[in-house]
């Protein structure tokens, strides 16, 4: 394959990524209601947690047999049919007057949303050369993330103005449209197939599932997710806008504003730990341990500053919180570079699953712990966040073992069937100031 893709290609890609940005807005268009929604339906910070945990949890659930399908029908009928079935579910929540309605809405915002982003990331290998697979992959995941500007600051209009049908209506309305631009610009290969792999049987999806599962480098991939990438969703999904405002202090434009700077830190990061990912491929370990300490640094900061935390010391937490959602691409960089093409698809369900069960957990149990803090009622202070978000060190505990675990075995098979020895960083660097040592880490 040429390393220069044609407009074709670039065609495709920006259909595909338009799609997600879509399925972006759809995911946290909640997080933006949050306060709204709490008065709409009259329910307390655990049931509003819920909500968006059930909406993770479908998405989550359903990353394993959207990757077998995905393997089996490509990319085009997977991202169209994702689209409308966020777009009723947000039609649906534009009428919902009661719990009923809105569980039902974001089971359907759940369910298109994992169809969509695994889909656009499959276009990548089969439509450009494998050198610039590792940035393209970022810059999926990064400008996919302007979904959250869209949501944090035309939605928040449309909410604070014409009101919450309005605003609801114009996210499905968008769904439909991305649909219509799928089918006409979208196609899974260069060669123009719509069906990709062989039929689906029962034998064939267990060899899949587990030959995936299998593999420590999958597993690596998953625990890299993890870890990585659920204080952002955490932040940008549910409980960022409320712990700005009820607890921070901050103004509604004050609290979109970080938000939006969140989403741009982010696009700055993603081509950065792109390179980086391409350059050292041996280290892309070393790229995820050093998210994840700054992560947790940044809210270590901010639940420790007496008081609550000046305007600066915010900012610093979301750019520090903003290179999560980049670093947790390298999980789906494990997933290419350990599995064969035919099980690609699969292998990307499987570490697409670790950020959002995450980010699940750790929604519910903030909104369990500001409950039984206030009674269910949502007059909340700084102290219950603090309290609350503290639990996020726990969950990132969780995953840190998990990564340096399966880190053990992937390097163990990569000697095993490859030759390839993985030494500590500073014998690398020693033995490449000899002269020898690592090729590209």
């Amino acid at each position: 394959m040429s390393l220069r893709p044609g407009a074709r290609a670039w065609a495709v890609w920006a259909a595909g990524l338009t799609a997600y940005v879509i399925a972006v807005l759809n995911r946290t268009s909640l997080g933006v209601a949050g306060l709204d929604a709490q008065h709409r339906f009259d329910v307390g910070a655990s049931a509003l947690a819920s909500f968006a945990v059930l909406q993770l949890l479908v998405y989550a659930g359903l990353q394993i047999p959207v990757g077998v399908l995905l393997d089996r029908f490509g990319s085009l009928r997977l991202v169209v049919c994702g689209a409308l079935v966020m777009a009723a579910g947000q039609v649906l929540m534009a009428f919902a007057d009661g719990i009923a309605g809105a569980v039902a809405a974001r089971v359907l915002v759940g369910a298109g949303d994992a169809m969509t982003f695994i889909s656009v990331l499959r276009l990548v290998p089969h439509w450009f050369p494998a050198q610039r697979v590792p940035v393209l992959t970022q810059l999926t995941g990064l400008v996919g993330q302007l979904g959250q500007v869209v949501s944090a600051v035309p939605l928040a209009i449309l909410l604070a103005g014409p009101g919450w049908t309005t605003a609801f209506l114009s996210a499905a309305g968008a769904g439909v449209f991305v649909a219509l631009a799928a089918l006409a610009a979208l196609h899974d290969t260069p060669e123009r197939r719509v069906t990709i792999g062989s039929p689906i049987n029962l034998r064939k999806l267990g060899a899949d599932v587990a030959g995936a599962w299998q593999h420590p480098g999958t597993r690596l991939g998953l625990w890299t997710h993890f870890t990585t990438q659920f204080t952002g969703t955490v932040f940008a999904l549910m409980w960022g806008i409320p712990f700005l405002i009820a607890g921070e202090g901050v103004s509604r434009g004050t609290a979109s504003s970080l938000l939006t700077l969140f989403v741009i830190v982010a696009m700055m990061t993603g081509p950065v730990l792109g390179a980086l990912v391409q350059r050292y491929p041996l280290r892309r370990s070393l790229l995820v341990l050093g998210i994840v300490a700054i992560n947790l640094g940044a809210w270590a900061l901010v639940i420790l500053w007496p008081g609550r935390a000046p305007l600066p010391v915010l900012i610093l937490l979301v750019v520090a919180i903003g290179s999560g959602g980049p670093g947790s691409m390298i999980g789906f960089d494990y997933a290419r570079t350990f599995n064969p093409p035919h099980r690609l698809g699969t292998a990307t369900g499987v570490v697409n699953v670790g950020g959002f069960v995450a980010s699940l957990l750790t929604i519910e149990l903030v909104g369990l712990i500001l409950d039984a803090r206030t009674g269910g009622s949502a007059d909340y202070h700084l102290a219950d966040f603090r309290v609350a978000m503290s639990v996020q060190f726990l969950v990132a505990a969780v995953g840190l073992v998990g990564i340096l675990r399966t880190r053990k075995l992937a390097r163990r098979r990569l000697e095993e069937e490859e030759g390839i020895v993985i030494r500590p960083l500073r014998v690398a660097l020693a033995e490449r100031r000899s002269g020898g040592g690592e090729p590209n880490g």
